[in-house]
């Protein structure tokens, strides 16, 4: 097997979307907390790792069941990427993980590895199947903002309403990842909280605790002009979401996660 049709099932399996997702989100928090362009890199690097641990553990927890139910989106179930070549790249990425937010300094890396990490692993190996499913999620997400603030020259730990909003985003980001694997993950016994909830129920609860994070986000900033708007363009995109059929509901919730992205960032401290 080439080493290019390696890199590329290496990437696959990396869950490119939500790893993509999560570290363009630290490196806009870095940016905005007032970190120098080095410093950013470094922080970013150290949760792009992680992230890379947790996608690549993934499917590697997950190999049996994807071949169960043929997953043609899976690198290992492709055959295009060997399970010895996955295993070793999920070790040299959490090695680096632990490296690099170490150089962090040890409030960042600890809140980092031991809470942001550890629950994309707790999720891979155990709550992805349970009715807490979402609980590693809003850790993780509620922890992120914290992992960048405690990096700085001056570690701080952000607001609280701040971390309360990464739960709320990261718990609304647990149900819409889910969503279109509901049928194929019941298949092979997974049934977290959004199996067990039906996807009726989660196109409409995902919308709606959205719009909880943008809510507490709103209020925690202050409502000025760009966080009235934010906050009034959430209020929209829920009623769409709740209104609209097809594709148009994910759409929609996407866009109210988006905008609390945006209102997470722009309260960074300088």
């Amino acid at each position: 097997m080439s080493i290019t049709g390696v890199a590329r099932g290496l990437a696959l399996a990396s869950h490119p979307g939500p790893t993509v997702a999560v570290t363009s989100f630290t490196a806009l928090l870095a940016a905005s907390a007032g970190h120098t362009p080095a410093r950013a890199v470094l922080v970013t690097a150290a949760v792009f790792t992680g992230q890379l641990s947790i996608g690549w553990s993934n499917d590697l927890v997950d190999a049996a069941r994807d071949r169960a139910v043929a997953r043609s989106d899976k690198p290992l179930v492709q055959g295009v990427l060997p399970d010895g070549a996955l295993r070793a790249a999920t070790v040299v990425a959490l090695v680096a993980c632990v490296a690099l937010s170490l150089a962090c300094g040890l409030a960042s890396a600890a809140v980092h590895l031991l809470l942001g990490v550890a629950s994309g692993w707790a999720y891979n190996l155990y709550f992805k199947r349970t009715a807490l499913s979402p609980l590693p999620y809003a850790v993780a997400f509620a922890a992120l903002p914290a992992v960048v603030t405690l990096a700085l020259p001056a570690p701080a730990w952000p607001p609280a309403w701040v971390m309360a909003t990464g739960a709320l985003l990261g718990t609304g980001a647990h149900l819409l990842n889910t969503l279109p694997d509901l049928a194929a993950d019941e298949a092979t016994g997974v049934r977290g909280l959004p199996h067990r909830l039906g996807a009726e129920a989660v196109r409409l609860l995902a919308p709606a605790v959205l719009l909880a994070g943008s809510v507490v986000a709103g209020f925690g900033r202050g409502l000025d002009a760009v966080g009235g708007a934010l906050l009034a363009i959430c209020v929209a995109l829920a009623v769409v979401a709740v209104r609209a059929r097809g594709k148009v509901p994910f759409l929609a919730a996407i866009g109210i996660a988006l905008a609390n992205v945006v209102s997470l960032v722009l309260a960074q401290p300088r």
